[in-house]
């Protein structure tokens, strides 16, 4: 028993290593680099330690937009998301002929590079001097006011960035879904039927009960990964999402290592800690929550 233990240490020993080098180290390191106060990268001194970068970091208005704008597009994109996604989803699996087709095709955007996906939908959203943007000329059509969502009001670029989010993520969502609907026996749906079961009841008492761990996957993923948000507002706002108003939490971190506010590691460590707190939370929430409502088969 000894020897087979030793064996299946043996094995795991790469992953542990790779995992405590790039993943256990530098979160350690961002925890110290977080409390020394006036850290310099170049001399790798401080003036002292302390939770004086946490206090300046929360009390940022740039951070506190970042802040909200995250929040918002994680509580916007990844119900409705999922939800879009599950409709068709249930579509697809109803389809008999050329199912793998569409099932490719709705794949394609999710190999499709982000930044070229932003710049289609600056096209479609964004006025210039010789248009006002394909959106605009339909909203005109059906007789309301063209708006400029890249450069207007707030809830204008927040409306773009929430469904170039939706758009970006969907395709890994119907694939997920429609793997999972597959995977359903028929033989529950045959025995419901006999029963007389409706398909609303159906839908309820099979199929989602079935699909839980599936859902409670793409949620989770769906979180942590609004939460990365930050290549989705470069490709449509530009580099400087401080002055549009539409930077994230790790648009923030990247800012204060990189950008033009940049060279304060311990605020972006401070920063990056936060948002580390923030996911994690949510991440255990969400694991309380799925041992009630996720049935594993």
């Amino acid at each position: 028993m000894e020897k087979q233990n030793l064996k299946g240490w043996l094995y795991l020993l790469p992953a542990i290593l790779f995992l405590g080098a790039f993943m256990v180290y530098p979160l350690i390191d961002v925890l110290i680099y977080s409390f020394e106060e006036g850290y310099n990268s170049a001399s790798q001194t401080a003036f002292g330690t302390g939770i004086f970068n946490y206090s300046y970091v929360l009390r940022d208005p740039y951070f506190l937009q970042a802040l909200k704008n995250t929040v918002l597009l994680v509580a916007i994109t990844v119900p409705v998301s999922t939800g879009i996604a599950l409709l068709i989803s249930l579509g697809l699996n109803s389809i008999q002929k050329l199912r793998n087709l569409y099932q490719t095709i709705f794949f394609l955007p999710y190999v499709t590079n982000t930044l070229a996906v932003g710049m289609v939908f600056m096209i479609l959203f964004k006025k210039t001097p010789y248009s006002d943007g394909l959106i605009n000329l339909l909203i005109s059509w059906f007789g309301g006011s063209t708006v400029d969502f890249i450069e207007g009001p707030y809830w204008a670029k927040m409306f773009v960035m929430c469904v170039y989010t939706i758009w970006v993520v969907m395709p890994f969502k119907v694939l997920v879904l429609t793997g999972a609907l597959a995977s359903v026996r028929e033989d529950f749906y045959n025995a419901a039927r006999i029963d007389g079961a409706s398909k609303g009841r159906m839908f309820r008492r099979i199929t989602l009960p079935m699909i839980s761990p599936s859902m409670f996957y793409l949620v989770i993923t769906g979180f942590i990964g609004a939460f990365k948000a930050y290549s989705d507002a470069v490709a449509l706002f530009g580099t400087d999402l401080n002055a549009a108003g539409m930077n994230t939490l790790v648009g923030y971190i990247y800012d204060m290592l990189y950008g033009n506010s940049g060279g304060y590691p311990s605020y972006a460590s401070a920063a990056a800690i936060i948002l580390f707190a923030i996911v994690l939370t949510i991440t255990v929430i969400n694991l309380l929550i799925s041992r009630k409502h996720v049935h594993y088969a």
